[in-house]
């Protein structure tokens, strides 16, 4: 018998790293330093792990193997892995070291009042989780496993996993040598998480250092760094544990333990209930950021650290801590060229600084094609590579712009290739945003559609500082941030601050105002301005942007699920964001060459003279050729409030035409268990003169109007509201545009229904608000930079208007 072979965790500190790896040393610190809650466990050192080699005689044909390896050729990666791995799996226990693993793992039952306790059993290599060099991932982790002869297998599993394409690929990457590293397996009680995730003790994205940040999901962590779930996400501020935002994802799946004896995982959809509810109480969070902050404080340094909640038991449990190795690097790094007086001369390895290189005979066209989450910052230019799976990676060009739905460490020999990354899913925490961190990548995530939108071959400009990507080479600087500017609608520009004095003039006022919104992105911020609610929210954004593809498309080919889903997210983020206030979504008003424009709508759209006129609102949900992707709304809408709880999401139907279309409307709608209650409003869109005039007839159908001013103006005056020979004659204050909404407003209140206005005008001309006020409209929805002007506009005509009252001036 050789040396130490195992050590329970109360017996290690970070001192003993050599011994038993840094994953198992940091455990150690953890139990038996730091103290706070470690599910019980030990660890196979590292002399136990060189003995087992030994004692195979396998060291001589691992260098053999190992000699010259290129890590850039995929396949023969893979090719010296796999024989690396058998040759390790195929080998035998010493007898003493067989011995010692099943004595300590069923001592571990006894402490946890188990005969054969569930275990994880975790590699933890001896360089591992030191600063400037992250080994997550590297090796493998086994959850669940039961029994001695499960937890031998495993462990061995574990001695093979130092030798993985992705382990033997960065020893090489960070220049440590194979024969100097060695595996020590960590035997671990394996909590039955409720939930479970990762914190780090900064921003991970930003580096701010005065917040904890938070994800979690449902079950067992690892979905949150395969990036196939949602994460739950809160920032709490380390000064005094508030916590200063929170981000609810949507956790449709998650990892559990198997029902039985034979222990193992399984994957398992998430009841409909908890998809949306937060996966940690408020108290929990702070309980978590606490002790995030105490490991944080002992250790000196910033750390990226593995929580669960025991199901069984409500306990908070560390499972894991490590230094964080990006900004804690770059902290470095500037402390020591300040020191040298050099401060910015030396170059940070893992930080991009943003540079943009400058390729002629390219055009900055500015145009925004995707947004996601600005996982690891930085800037690239580049051709579009889109890889759907693992296999495909050994044809990954270098210098390509990496598209896929989720890296996983198996991925680190095509990303350390890629220009940028981008990825259809995943939270700041997942397996792409933390290695790209590392590797000084750009990386946007959860973008929740890139490998659709975005083609082979295809040049971006991937913009990680912000989260957005950009079709061809854009210059981003002051020029392309002012073009961006120019372009996008008046709704994203939204005012950041509202100063105090300007909150101590508002008043409570009688008359609603709501917003207009089409972004969900900024869904939370618009929430926190002074709004009664959402006045109308326009679902084209999400059908362009997040979806690309034509309805009828999806259906044909049986994506249907594709289509509702992602506009259920959508219209979610909004509901949220502003809830219990109302949202009233307008369903699609997409025009013929709209619909054309997405993938695929050629085919099933015809080519109008003036579209503006033609097949679009309630006549094309009704017509046999499109009901079926109308359904589609219908469906997405449904889940939206039944699934996700979001019942104040409320419905409005544009342009229709005739009072037969509102009631075939209205029937399939309620073919799809959507009908007009208490709770769920259904509202008309007055944008047509036939609104007007059959205002009576319409009252009985809805619970109330919201007034399109843009195209009742148009229509009532005969004026192309695009055409700009015609732009001065097109005006919403024309005498008999006002005249056609004062009589509507008056007659929908005799037959009880509320009015809303949401077109441009009340956002341009306070005096068309003011005429909007006198005749009693309900509510006023404005872009979200006129809401505060437009409130206290509202205020102070409805004071001028109770003393012209009081004075019997009216």
């Amino acid at each position: 018998m050789v040396g130490e072979l195992v050590r329970w965790f109360e017996e290690l500190g970070k001192e003993d790293v050599a011994l038993v790896g840094g994953k198992a040393a940091n455990l150690g610190e953890l139990a038996s330093k730091i103290k706070v809650p470690v599910p019980p466990g030990f660890a196979i050192t590292a002399e136990a792990y060189r003995y087992f080699i030994d004692y195979n005689d396998i060291k001589g044909r691992l260098n053999e193997i190992l000699s010259g390896i290129d890590v850039r050729d995929v396949q023969k990666l893979r090719e010296k892995s796999a024989e690396i791995r058998e040759l390790i799996e195929s080998g035998d226990f010493p007898a003493d070291l067989e011995a010692e693993i099943v004595k300590n793992y069923e001592k571990l039952g006894e402490r946890v009042g188990m005969k054969e306790p569930f275990v994880a059993v975790r590699s933890s290599a001896t360089a591992e989780d030191l600063p400037g060099a992250s080994f997550a991932g590297q090796q493998e982790t086994f959850l669940d496993v039961r029994g001695s002869e499960a937890v031998l297998t495993a462990v061995k599993k574990a001695f093979s996993s130092l030798f993985t394409p992705r382990a033997i690929a960065y020893r090489v990457e960070k220049g440590f040598a194979h024969e100097k590293v060695a595996l020590c397996a960590v035997v671990q009680k394996m909590v039955r998480s409720r939930s479970a995730g990762v914190m780090f003790t900064l921003n991970p994205v930003s580096g701010d250092a005065d917040v904890v940040v938070i994800e979690g999901s449902w079950g067992l962590g690892e979905m949150i760094v395969q990036g196939t779930v949602r994460p739950d996400r809160f920032f709490v501020r380390k000064e005094d544990l508030s916590i200063v935002k929170r981000e609810i994802g949507y956790k449709d799946k998650m990892l559990t333990r198997k029902e039985g004896e034979a222990g193992g995982t399984i994957e398992k959809e998430v009841p409909a209930d908890l998809r949306e509810k937060p996966c940690l109480t408020d108290e929990q969070v702070r309980k978590l950021a606490e002790i995030g902050i105490k490991i944080e404080r002992h250790y000196g340094t910033p750390q990226d650290i593995e929580w669960a909640v025991d199901d069984d038991t409500d306990e908070i449990f560390i499972l894991q801590a490590r230094p964080e190795t990006v900004w804690s690097v770059k902290a470095a790094a500037e402390e020591a060229a300040a020191k040298e007086g050099a401060r910015g001369a030396v170059a940070v390895s893992g930080i991009p600084e943003g540079a943009v290189s400058r390729e002629k005979g390219r055009v900055a066209e500015g145009k925004i094609i995707l947004k996601g989450l600005a996982a690891s910052p930085g800037i690239a230019h580049g051709k579009v590579q889109v890889v759907r799976d693992v296999s495909e990676i050994e044809d990954f060009e270098e210098g390509r712009i990496l598209v896929t739905r989720m890296t996983s460490p198996d991925w680190v020999p095509a990303m350390r290739k890629a220009k940028a990354i981008i990825t259809d899913e995943g939270g700041m925490t997942c397996h792409a945003a933390i290695v790209s961190r590392e590797l000084g990548i750009p990386a946007i995530v959860g973008t929740g559609n890139a490998t659709s939108v975005l083609k082979d071959g295809q040049d971006v400009t991937v913009d990680a500082k912000r989260g957005i990507v950009y079709a061809g080479f854009v210059s981003i600087g002051e020029e392309a941030a002012a073009k961006e500017a120019a372009e996008v609608k008046a709704e994203r520009e939204i005012p950041s601050v509202i100063s105090a004095e300007e909150i101590a003039r508002f008043v409570v006022t009688a008359t609603k105002v709501y917003c207009n919104l089409g972004v969900p992105e900024i869904a939370e911020k618009v929430a926190a301005l002074p709004v009664d609610g959402v006045g109308l929210m326009r679902v084209e954004f999400i059908i362009s942007t997040h979806i690309g593809e034509h309805p009828l498309k999806l259906i044909e080919e049986g994506k249907e699920q594709k289509f509702i889903d992602a506009l259920a997210d959508g219209i979610a983020t909004v509901g949220r964001a502003f809830y219990p206030r109302p949202v009233v979504m307008r369903f699609s008003d997409f025009k013929t060459n709209e619909y054309r424009a997405l993938r695929g709508g050629e085919k099933y759209e015809i080519e109008e003279a003036n579209p503006m006129l033609g097949w679009r609102g309630a006549s094309r949900y009704i017509d046999p050729e499109f009901e079926p992707a109308f359904r589609l709304e219908l469906k997405a809408l449904k889940k939206v409030r039944d699934e996700m709880g979001l019942k104040n999401v409320w419905v409005m139907v544009p342009f229709c035409r005739t009072v037969r279309e509102m009631e075939l409307t209205l029937k399939l709608m309620a073919e799809e268990g959507l009908e007009r209650s208490r709770d769920f409003k259904v509202w008309l869109m007055c944008e047509i003169p036939s609104n007007v005039i059959l205002v009576d007839e319409f009252s009985r159908l809805v619970d109330g109007f919201s007034i399109g001013s843009n195209d009742l103006t148009q229509l009532t005056l005969g004026v192309d509201r695009d055409s700009e020979k015609l732009a001065h004659l097109f005006d919403e204050r024309d005498e008999a545009v006002k005249r056609a909404i004062a009589y509507f407003i008056r007659k929908a209140h005799k037959h009880g229904c509320t009015v809303s206005i949401c077109g441009q005008a009340p956002s341009v001309y306070p005096d068309f608000t003011e005429f909007l006020v006198r005749c009693g409209i309900d509510s006023v929805s404005v872009n979200p930079d006129a809401v505060v002007s437009t409130r206290m506009l509202i205020a102070q005509v409805e004071r001028r208007i109770e003393l012209e009252r009081s004075l019997g001036l009216l």
